[in-house]
């Protein structure tokens, strides 16, 4: 599971850009400003998406900062000032892409795809450890506590795959609603509440948080 860390002022922008990538099953961390982003710079992170122009510091700024942790850390710079000379500047301090706004979603998303890719010569993980005891295994879609395999159904399976994308994250009843039974279910959110139940049996030490009120958050530490 590849995490990227993005920064990207525009909310709406944000928002919706965080979103298309949680979607493709990164693990995403958004930030809204430069100085936020800034201490997070040593943390364990697979690719950086870099707003050039920032309230506080700029993508230059992070980008040199970045590259001085690890300069083997891939950058994609994203843009609405002069292409030509961002490109340049951009490719000068150690950036691997750049994309120019206004721009799709899903360009971005292809975008990130093609770089990981590359950069890491393998596709996204198909095993994940959760809490050190239980194994996801995505191309099977089954979960084993060392070599026990652990019957789950396939919303189960697929609450799992989303509390992952949203490691420490609190997830609303709505949140978990439409990303597990889709947009167009219509009932009540309690079943969100039943689904966790039965999760928490089946693996009682998975440590799933109840945020009363509101919905739930998964703790990986």
């Amino acid at each position: 599971m590849y995490n990227i860390y993005l920064v990207e002022d525009e909310k709406n922008l944000n928002d919706i850009l965080t979103f298309y990538l949680k979607n493709e099953g990164y693990m995403v961390k958004s930030f809204i400003n430069g100085l936020d982003a800034q201490k997070c710079i040593k943390e364990d992170i697979h690719l950086w998406i870099l707003d050039i122009m920032l309230p506080d510091i700029d993508g230059y700024e992070l980008i040199k900062q970045i590259k001085e942790n690890n300069d083997n850390t891939p950058v994609i710079f994203i843009s609405a000032r002069d292409k030509d000379l961002d490109i340049i500047t951009g490719l000068q301090m150690g950036s691997d892409d750049y994309i120019a706004k206004p721009f799709l979603p899903m360009e971005l998303v292809i975008r990130t795809k093609k770089l990981l890719s590359r950069v890491y010569k393998l596709d996204s993980p198909t095993k994940v450890l959760l809490n050190n005891q239980y194994t996801i295994d995505y191309n099977k879609r089954m979960v084993f506590e060392e070599e026990e395999p652990i019957e789950l159904t396939s919303r189960e399976f697929d609450f799992l795959h989303t509390v992952i994308q949203n490691k420490n994250n609190a997830m609303s009843r709505d949140y978990l609603l439409n990303n597990i039974w889709g947009e167009d279910y219509f009932g009540s959110d309690r079943v969100v509440d039943d689904l966790v139940r039965r999760v928490r049996k089946k693996l009682p030490k998975l440590r799933i948080e109840t945020i009363y009120g509101y919905g739930y958050r998964w703790c990986d530490k």
